[in-house]
């Protein structure tokens, strides 16, 4: 997946002479025990975990760049860092030194040098994030954390034909989180579609940016579709609208995966 992604970012293969590198990490991570990816002074994050272990393979830690933020609970199938490190350490030793002072619950799979002018946040074009749904009417203990259960039967073709009108560039006022103080609320959807592998029922939808809870709000929308409780044409006037409170809830946080970065 990693490759497929990031293969247009331009690389380095010869070590500058004070040993000056960027390198650029990919990791994966159960969120569950962390509230999100960066710092915050009273709760543990994916990021205060990763530096930690950065200080501990090279004594110090760098300024470490992510490529977004993640709301607390959520799970992440590539994630990417970018940091700027003085060492002559292959990657594939940084890698694996790393991961020796990771916890069980996040990984690095990638590392790979890269010019000195990419940033993991700022040279982003673009992410793709999946939100899970474990569709039976049992529940399953193997998806608690990874997927949210919605016992009743879920018509993934019809939900698949509202996503579309996700589709498009406008205003994502009403999918964002009044928590949120983002002044810059148009984004671009290039992809919404809802599909089913068994039991398994995906929102996936990737775009050139992502407001606070958006995905998760979108999720929400569909099921309020599902349930009945909105008209299966609601998704363009939910738009239209600007206004939150016209959209679903925020779905919970434990079934939504950031699945790919764009560069």
């Amino acid at each position: 997946m990693c490759n497929n992604v990031i293969n247009n970012i331009k690389t380095q293969s010869n070590i500058k002479p004070d040993n000056s590198r960027n390198l650029l990490l990919t990791i994966r991570y159960d969120g569950t025990n962390y509230h999100g990816w960066q710092i915050q002074s009273n709760a543990m994050t994916v990021q205060e975990v990763f530096q930690n272990a950065v200080s501990g393979v090279f004594g110090y830690c760098p300024d470490i760049k992510g490529c977004s933020r993640t709301d607390s609970g959520v799970h992440a199938d590539m994630y990417c860092i970018s940091m700027k490190i003085n060492s002559n350490m292959d990657c594939y030793r940084i890698m694996g030194a790393l991961n020796a002072h990771l916890p069980h619950d996040i990984a690095v799979y990638d590392c790979r040098q890269v010019s000195d002018d990419f940033h993991a946040r700022y040279s982003c074009k673009g992410k793709q994030y999946v939100y899970y749904f474990y569709n039976n009417p049992a529940r399953n203990p193997f998806y608690d954390k990874y997927a949210l259960h919605y016992p009743a039967k879920l018509d993934e073709i019809l939900l698949n034909k509202c996503a579309q009108d996700f589709l498009g560039t406008y205003d994502c006022t009403a999918f964002c989180s009044i928590k949120s103080d983002i002044q810059d609320t148009v984004r671009t959807i290039t992809q919404a579609k809802v599909e089913r592998n068994n039991d398994i029922v995906t929102f996936t939808v990737s775009a050139d940016g992502f407001l606070y809870n958006m995905v998760r709000i979108m999720a929400g929308t569909l099921m309020r579709i599902a349930q009945g409780k909105f008209d299966i044409n609601c998704i363009k006037n939910i738009i239209e609208s600007k206004n939150r409170k016209f959209a679903g809830p925020t779905a919970p946080a434990h079934g939504l995966f950031l699945t790919k970065v764009f560069y």
